[in-house]
Parts: structure tokens; C-alpha cells; sequence
């Protein structure tokens, strides 16, 4: 549930929003920037699947050894759909219809590449820890959740990293300790918004808006 990625030492580092299956948007972006896949490494907040035109591109992406997204709600309703868990009409009214159109043999390897995302990342960088979580980081501090992660409650746990808007909707500035900062997606903002230490980059790509990538440093 929690990876770890050592240091770029060779290329740059770079964050994205909420994909949606936006995925030729991201492509141009990555042009524009320059991506050299040789050496640099692209980390997601997740939700890379519904709503958007190219969801089926997902496992492609998800292959390539420069990528490393950690799983959203969108994914999670996915697992869930192939477990049973799932309502139909609540997941297509979110943006399912694509994967409940796909045979049962391609649903479940989808839902298998979900369910091996990790709930959170980090990443080291020359200015400091960076971390990386759908919606939120649930605790003050960010050890404190690598060990919730690793403990008993840890399906409690990703639940809130998957699904929690606490801190946005209160304007917790407070921010998360133990690391240098914190991106997040889940809830669509205007542009890139910061409270304290945490870095909310959901930008409504799906919507005709910004896809927002950064650079950690």
C-alpha cells in the first residue's frame, strides 16, 4: 500500500493531475515539456480512468516503467464493480459505462492493475520527501501514515486517502509533517492550490480545463 522511489539522479521528476482518461491531452503536455522518457519519471494522483475519452489506455500507461500513479476513487469503484460492490447505475453515472462495457476477462485485468496500485507514494528529491495520495493524507504527520498503511486499519486508511475532502473543505492550512509537501487530487480546483504543505492539482482536465503538471522542484 505505501512505495518508496529513491532519487532521480539522472532526469527530472514530475507530478500530474486527475487524468480521467484524458491521456492524448497528457501526451501533448508531455511534448511540451519536453519529457525525455530516457531518464525522467512521470507520478500520478490517480484516477486515470472515467469520464474521458481514452480510459482503455490506462493499462498501457500503467506499463510503462517511467509511470507510477497510486490508485484513486475511480480505480477503487472499478475493484469494486469486479467484486460485486459496485452499483451499476452509481458507477456509470460516474463515468463506468466504458469498463462495465468490457468483457468480464478484460474488467478483471483492469481491476487486477488497480489493485496493485499503492494508496501512497513518496519520493525523495534534492529539496526534500515528497509525498503523493489521491484525496488526502488522513494524519498530521506522514509516518504516521506509512504505519497505518502497514497496520490493522489499513482498508479504514485508504478509504480516506481515496475518498476524503476534510481538509479542503475546512481550509486546513495546517499541513502534514515529515515531509517537505503533499499532492492531491480528488477535488477539482480552479488552479493549483496549496494549504500549508499540501498541493492540490486536480484541475478538471476531464471538464475542457487544465491538465496541471509539475515539477517537484
Amino acid at each position: 500500500m505505501f512505495q518508496h522511489f529513491a532519487a532521480n539522479t539522472t532526469g527530472r521528476d514530475f507530478v500530474v493531475g486527475d487524468i480521467h482518461g484524458c491521456f492524448r491531452k497528457l501526451e501533448v503536455e508531455l511534448a511540451v515539456l519536453g519529457f525525455d522518457s530516457a531518464c525522467d519519471r512521470l507520478f500520478s494522483v490517480g484516477d486515470l480512468v472515467d469520464r474521458g475519452p481514452d480510459s482503455e489506455l490506462a493499462l498501457e500507461w500503467l506499463n510503462k516503467p517511467w509511470f507510477h500513479a497510486v490508485r484513486g476513487n475511480h480505480e477503487q469503484m472499478a475493484i469494486d464493480a469486479v467484486a460485486g460492490n459496485m452499483d451499476a447505475g452509481c458507477y456509470i453515472q460516474n463515468g463506468g459505462a466504458w469498463f462495465l462495457s468490457r468483457t468480464a476477462p478484460e474488467r478483471k485485468a483492469f481491476a487486477d492493475a488497480f489493485n496493485a496500485l499503492p494508496i501512497a507514494i513518496e519520493v525523495e528529491t534534492p529539496t526534500g520527501l515528497v509525498g503523493i495520495v489521491h484525496a488526502d493524507c488522513p494524519f498530521e504527520s506522514w509516518p504516521r501514515l506509512e504505519a497505518a498503511l502497514a497496520g490493522g486499519c489499513a482498508q479504514l486508511v485508504a478509504e480516506a486517502c481515496a475518498w476524503s475532502r476534510e481538509r479542503i473543505t475546512s481550509k486546513d492550512c495546517s499541513g502534514v509533517t515529515g515531509v517537505a509537501m503533499v499532492f492531491v487530487g480528488h477535488t477539482p480546483v480552479k488552479q493549483p492550490t496549496s494549504l500549508g504543505n499540501v498541493h492540490y492539482i486536480d484541475t478538471g482536465a476531464v471538464f475542457g480545463k487544465a491538465l496541471t503538471i509539475l515539477q517537484f522542484n
